[in-house]
């Protein structure tokens, strides 16, 4: 048994989440995890509301609310949405508890000490209208590099050059449109230069990444520069150091933070356990594994910048120096990173009203509907466009059709001719192949959902089912009237496969495998969800966080043999046909427009 640390990235405190979102960090990281767990790992899932930063603030101003009350709104109404997806994080927390300010201090005080944070005087950008400063993020303008015109101050997606906002061709704020005025301010700045070698001697051990993260990260290192770390703002983590902690305008940048929430969440689990030492079992052991899952536009901050946060903070970098109080902390085993979920071509996109809200979806559609279209037509790999026409045809002709119709009609021959599992005698070839290609589905789909290929893992699992559907169109056992024994075997046997199946998709439809598990008789929680709970923290108003008991579920990743005599119950339609008009109209919330 390995532990296994899933650190997701964490969405921002700005507004509810679409499913854009979630096809980049919260799906997949949640199929990944529940294989995990299932495979008799012990797995740490966390992450948390990212609320810190310019685009809290620029959404408060437009609400008419201080940073603090958008950051508590917004991290409720997130929570409840992720809660609703099924996601099953051990803690999912947000960055403005006290813990992870600690936290963050820790670690920048051990890279100021190491070398690795340096001071320096630079031109920043400042709103000339409302006199505060624009974070990099918030500045669009022409590369100098490859003259992409919508580059942003930090970096450009096209070419993924770091950048300068003073280095952009016409620089403006994507906010109101105004040209940003640069003054000098004193800032620290993270010396990524220093880090190069360690970064480019820990990348060189990375086997089995995903290329576009790998081709990335090797790009990125050919031009570090230093890089900002503090802000002129005052909605932030204060700067630990004397001459600046009292100073309110001065904010650890958030980028900076963020990721360090990894950490901070993972000890914010063990306070709360009543384990306070309980996380260095998942970031101070060699045989440990951790699984970052974000977007492709984090690639950046987790295969590079937080390698180099660590390495400094480790004091393994060309200044050396001394770990920090936490000790040496373990770099990331693997970086997960999905292309993007597209609407029509363009990026998902709330300022472009090219959005479709996570909760919206689950109202209508479920959970579950929308976990299987992400896993199997999302983007994993490329760029994949959301179709209201590709979903309905994915959620009739495979969920209803295919795996809803397997479950009905095997469950509903058995209940109605035996009321209970019949007993299999005299197994034929057709029977035993079908169950030797069932059996052997948990070491394919086992395999691939162990290497992070949720696509050709859901498409092998889908093979069972349709292997499975038909079998019983060749054995046709509503035709066996007059041979029982032989009914029964080929009933038998399909509710042993549809049983299989069941465990074989239950990373990927958890709230279908529990209805399915009932079906088949079974009790108890097959699958465990997530629960929001209330907690409390010294200095701050109560808040949600994201937790479970997911020890005590019954699903395990191996075929158990399905007892005769077990009842079943009448089986109810696992997945409802969608109206096929939906894919040329969408719903009344989320319309297809017009070419």
């Amino acid at each position: 048994m390995s532990k296994i640390l899933a650190a997701v990235a964490w969405p921002y405190a700005n507004g509810p989440r679409h499913i854009g979102h979630v096809s980049g960090f919260g799906v997949p990281s949640d199929v990944f995890s529940r294989y995990m767990r299932m495979a008799g790992h012990d797995v740490l899932m966390v992450s948390g509301t990212d609320e810190h930063g310019t685009a809290i603030q620029v959404q408060a101003d437009k609400e008419g609310l201080t940073p603090q009350q958008t950051a508590d709104k917004y991290h409720r109404v997130i929570a409840e949405d992720l809660t609703g997806l099924g996601l099953s994080y051990d803690l999912y927390t947000r960055t403005t508890t006290c813990n992870h300010a600690r936290v963050v201090q820790e670690l920048f005080r051990a890279l100021h000490a190491n070398g690795y944070v340096v001071p320096h005087t630079q031109l920043g950008a400042i709103s000339p209208s409302t006199g505060r400063t624009l974070a990099d993020r918030y500045i669009e303008g022409t590369c100098p590099i490859c003259g992409y015109e919508a580059a942003r101050g930090d970096q450009c997606d096209n070419c993924g050059n770091q950048l300068d906002p003073i280095d952009l061709i016409n620089p403006r704020s994507r906010i109101n449109g105004e040209t940003p005025k640069f003054v000098e301010t004193e800032h620290f700045f993270l010396d990524l230069p220093s880090l190069a070698e360690a970064l480019s001697a820990w990348l060189a051990t990375r086997r089995d990444w995903r290329p576009n993260v790998m081709n990335f990260s090797l790009q990125l290192l050919k031009d570090l520069k230093q890089r900002p770390i503090t802000r002129d703002l005052d909605w932030g983590i204060r700067i630990p150091l004397d001459g600046w902690r009292d100073n309110p305008m001065k904010s650890i940048y958030v980028w900076f933070d963020a990721v360090i929430g990894y950490l901070s969440a993972s000890i914010e689990w063990a306070s709360r356990k009543g384990e306070p030492e309980a996380w260095r079992q998942w970031w101070q052991n060699p045989e440990a594994l951790s699984y970052y899952f974000m977007g492709k536009d984090n690639i950046t901050f987790h295969s590079v910048i937080w390698p180099g946060i660590l390495l400094g903070a480790n004091g393994e970098g060309a200044k050396g120096g001394t770990p920090s109080a936490f000790g040496k902390l373990d770099l990331p085993t693997e970086i997960v990173s999905s292309e993007f979920l597209t609407m029509s071509g363009s990026k998902f996109s709330t300022s472009r009203s090219t959005v479709i809200y996570v909760r919206d979806f689950l109202r209508e559609f479920g959970p579950d509907a929308l976990r299987y279209f992400i896993a199997v037509a999302g983007p994993e790999n490329q760029d994949t466009d959301f179709t209201w026409d590709e979903f309905v045809r994915r959620t009739n002709a495979e969920l209803a059709n295919e795996w809803g119709n397997l479950v009905n009609r095997s469950v509903s021959m058995a209940f109605k001719n035996n009321g209970a599992v019949p007993a299999a005698t005299d197994l034929r070839d057709v029977d035993s192949d079908l169950l030797k290609l069932s059996q052997g589905g948990f070491v394919k789909v086992g395999e691939l959902l162990g290497r992070a290929k949720f696509k050709q893992a859901i498409g092998e699992a889908m093979r069972v089912v349709a292997a499975a559907n038909r079998y019983l169109s060749d054995t046709e056992p509503w035709k066996l009237k007059d041979d029982p024994a032989r009914r029964g075997t080929v009933l038998h046997t399909a509710l042993q496969v549809v049983q299989d199946a069941n465990t074989l998709l239950t990373p990927f439809l958890p709230h279908a495998a529990q209805k399915v598990h009932e079906t088949l008789g079974g009790t108890g929680v097959w699958a465990a969800q997530p629960s929001m709970v209330e907690v409390s923290e010294e200095g701050n108003e109560d808040y949600p966080i994201l937790t479970g008991d997911y020890a005590s579920e019954q699903a395990r990743w191996e075929s158990t043999p399905i007892e005769a005599g077990r009842p079943l119950a009448k089986p109810s339609p696992l997945f409802a046909k969608l109206d096929e008009s939906l894919g040329e109209t969408g719903p009344e919330w989320a319309p297809v427009n017009p070419a």
